[in-house]
């Protein structure tokens, strides 16, 4: 995935990450849970309409470029206050089809989103030509209705292995394939199509009784990732830090890139666990790309997700280990990636959600508890 927060939106979600405004203590959200800075819990909306017309847009009808002016009502509308919070930039775009658009930038990367009526989520994606009707009569069959959320109708529209998840505009006359979150950046989208048999990577038992190693992994992480087939990035005699990942997160990569420098001057080894925990968002690409690892060999696991080498053909054991690798995740409780686990210096297991706000700090306990167990 792209190495940065937020991203022009595609009609296809092979490449959607969760964006900048996401809630860092979301627990469900696109794979990614960032532990620097704190979530906007939202506000419930006044009197007035949740979400009022957007200020006008300017255009002289000389030719000039349209002139977008900032929304005035920030603060009054629960979801745009915790984008406006992370630092993003918003843009009015207009309203058709009865939501209202706006845009959010965050240095040269940028995502258009579609206002709830309620004011309380966004859908990230551009609205599509493509009335509800005619997408039930293209698609007969192979769509299944999600329910109302903030009053978007969801629809799971399934192709062979792939789906996507589209909303219907409140006149039913337009649908954006994208992805909801809420005024606290929570994913919608995940929770809608985690009921949904093979949206979301499930763990299955193998027979009543058995307790599996995965199940007793549960219990602790360490258990559950030194069992797992895993790529391993620097010195072996190095401290060992574990990352459990999707190849298409973006935390992920940022991760990943942050902690280059640690395994270069030789003060960690860096093993990470290749996971499919976002295919509901990146139109089935992450199992392929995460297969496409563990059929590398281990050495150069890292080296191949750096380059995004994903074309690899997936080796006869790589399904297999992915889905082993994605069973240890389940049962381990991960709440996104990445995620960091290594072995604390009194024995236990340390572990953290997404990006750490101290990379420094948190080598130096992985390397302490190095020091005390080669005593």
């Amino acid at each position: 995935m792209p190495r940065h927060f937020l991203r022009a939106m595609s009609v296809s979600l092979v490449a959607l990450s969760t964006p900048a405004f996401a809630g860092p203590g979301d627990a469900s959200n696109s794979g990614s849970v960032v532990q620097s800075g704190q979530s906007e819990p939202g506000i419930a909306p006044t009197a007035q309409p949740a979400v009022p017309s957007g200020a006008p847009l300017a255009n002289t009808g000389q030719g000039e470029p349209l002139a977008l002016a900032a929304p005035v009502d920030v603060e009054t509308v629960p979801v745009l206050k915790h984008i406006a919070a992370t630092g993003a930039q918003l843009l009015e775009l207009g309203e058709a089809h009865g939501l209202r658009s706006v845009s959010a930038r965050s240095g040269d990367q940028f995502m258009i989103l579609q206002i709830a009526p309620d004011g309380q989520a966004v859908v990230g994606g551009p609205q599509l030509d493509l009335p509800v009707d005619k997408l039930m009569t293209l698609a007969s069959g192979q769509v299944k209705e999600l329910g109302e959320t903030h009053g978007l109708r969801g629809l799971y529209l399934r192709n062979a292995q792939d789906f996507q998840v589209l909303y219907v505009t409140p006149d039913g006359r337009s649908t954006i394939a994208g992805v909801m979150w809420d005024a606290t950046g929570k994913n919608l989208t995940r929770e809608q199509v985690s009921k949904i048999d093979g949206a979301v990577p499930t763990m299955v038992v193998e027979k009543e009784g058995s307790k599996t190693l995965e199940a007793a992994a549960k219990a602790d992480a360490l258990l559950g990732v030194e069992h797992s087939a895993f790529g391993m990035y620097g010195d072996p005699a190095a401290p060992r830090l574990w990352m459990i990942f999707d190849p298409y997160c973006s935390y992920s990569v940022r991760a990943f890139d942050e902690l280059k420098p640690y395994v270069a001057a030789g003060r960690i080894q860096l093993a990470i666990v290749p996971t499919s925990i976002l295919d509901y968002e990146t139109n089935g690409q992450s199992t392929p790309a995460a297969e496409a690892l563990l059929s590398q060999d281990p050495a150069r696991m890292a080296e191949a997700w750096d380059h995004q080498s994903f074309r690899t053909p997936p080796s006869q054991e790589a399904p297999a280990l992915l889905q082993k690798n994605n069973g240890i995740a389940e049962e381990i409780g991960l709440k996104g990636t990445p995620t960091l686990i290594w072995r604390k210096a009194d024995g236990t297991t340390g572990e953290i959600d997404g990006i750490p706000k101290n990379w420094e700090a948190l080598i130096a306990e992985v390397e302490g508890a190095h020091n005390v167990s080669a005593r």
